[in-house]
């Protein structure tokens, strides 16, 4: 199989909800948009990856799904969304791998994992 793309995909309970959290309080910037009004489509650049947000989901969230987001400064981030009442799951703290993690959760209840890796982890590290 051969991958020329891909994305995350989220289904909300609340389009125009989710799409404000991971626009305004997030800061995602906007890929594309589609749709008819009113049901507008929206997919969002995380890093080397998309997110899409599109139709509707009326069941429960899942546990096993998660996004990873890497970010400069996990605490910088932890007080800015405490501040914009953001749902938080489990505080920053350096896990035993070695990158500092905060969990939140979006406002359907999806599991996301910011993270920080340290100058020093081999994730950081040239491998050539």
């Amino acid at each position: 199989m051969e991958v020329l793309s891909s994305r995350v995909l989220l289904r909300p309970r609340d389009l125009a909800r989710s799409r404000h959290f991971y626009a305004e309080t997030l800061g995602l910037a906007v890929y594309r948009e589609f749709g008819p009004a009113g049901q507008l489509g929206t997919v969002f650049f995380l890093g080397q990856g998309f997110l899409e947000l599109s139709g509707r989901f009326d069941g429960e969230a899942g546990s096993a799904m998660s996004l990873w987001l890497q970010v400069r400064d996990v605490a910088r981030e932890e007080e800015r969304l405490r501040g914009a009442g953001v749902t938080m799951l489990r505080e920053a703290r350096l896990e035993p791998w070695g990158l500092t993690e905060l969990w939140i959760a979006d406002p359907d209840g999806h599991r996301i994992v910011l993270v920080q890796v340290p100058p020093d982890h081999p994730l950081r590290r040239d491998p050539r």
